[in-house]
């Protein structure tokens, strides 16, 4: 935490004017300057950020809805399970799909705002002065993107004999792109890389102990009617 803050930063040669410059130019020209530049861009609005998050997940989560609703018939069949009167199953997937992934879809923008406001409020606490409008935008240009490349790899890691190797390369990318969020912590809130790792950091610890925490109560609630249910 000790890390000077940084002076600031000079604008890029060129200035992104559409989203997918905007994309292309968070996931391929990972530095401070990238970064500082898309957060202060004269469309820099949250909405915008949210409906990027909400049509990427859209169409990640249709996808992946697909895929795995058509792997988990096909087990079924191979288990000996019977599919009848659901025709060939097909239809059941897609209606699910179809109406699941707008749901899904709302609650991955209402956690990547969560996850953004405290990421934004503990990197306040350390001395930022970046706004949640500007981070939430930075974030978005990261994650709308990294949705889309998320879901080809999921799609190609279904490829017999080869599908391990898109699952690495889908790690390696994840990997990436924490490290593009930590730069972009730091480039919106002007910096060093102790508080930005900080930021970064302690909002996961806390969303973790939450869920910790949660799963544990409703084990608690749980437990006794589990044990009437086992006790014969």
């Amino acid at each position: 935490m000790d890390d000077q803050v940084n002076t600031p930063i000079s604008p890029l040669p060129s200035e992104p004017s559409s989203f997918l410059q905007v994309w292309i130019h968070a996931l391929t020209k990972p530095s401070e300057q990238t970064f500082a530049k898309i957060a202060n861009l004269p469309n820099t609005k949250t909405i915008v950020a949210y409906s990027w998050v909400f049509f990427t997940s859209l169409v990640q989560i249709f996808f992946l809805f697909l895929v795995q609703g058509t792997l988990v018939r096909q087990m079924l069949q191979q288990q000996g399970f019977d599919m009848g009167g659901l025709g060939n199953g097909i239809e059941v997937t897609l209606i699910t799909s179809i109406c699941g992934a707008p749901i899904f879809a709302a609650a991955s923008v209402v956690f990547f705002a969560i996850v953004v406001a405290i990421i934004q409020w503990i990197a306040r606490m350390f001395g930022g002065r970046g706004t949640f409008n500007q981070m939430a935008y930075a974030y978005a240009a990261i994650a709308a993107p990294f949705a889309l490349i998320r879901t080809v790899l999921a799609l190609l890691t279904v490829i017999p004999y080869v599908g391990f190797c898109f699952g690495w390369i889908g790690i390696l990318a994840l990997l990436y792109v924490v490290i593009l969020q930590v730069i972009a912590v730091k480039a919106v809130n002007q910096f060093g890389w102790g508080q930005a790792a900080g930021s970064f950091v302690v909002p996961f610890i806390m969303l973790c102990c939450c869920f910790s925490v949660g799963l544990i109560g409703v084990m608690q609630m749980m437990g006794p009617r589990i044990g009437d249910i086992l006790t014969p």
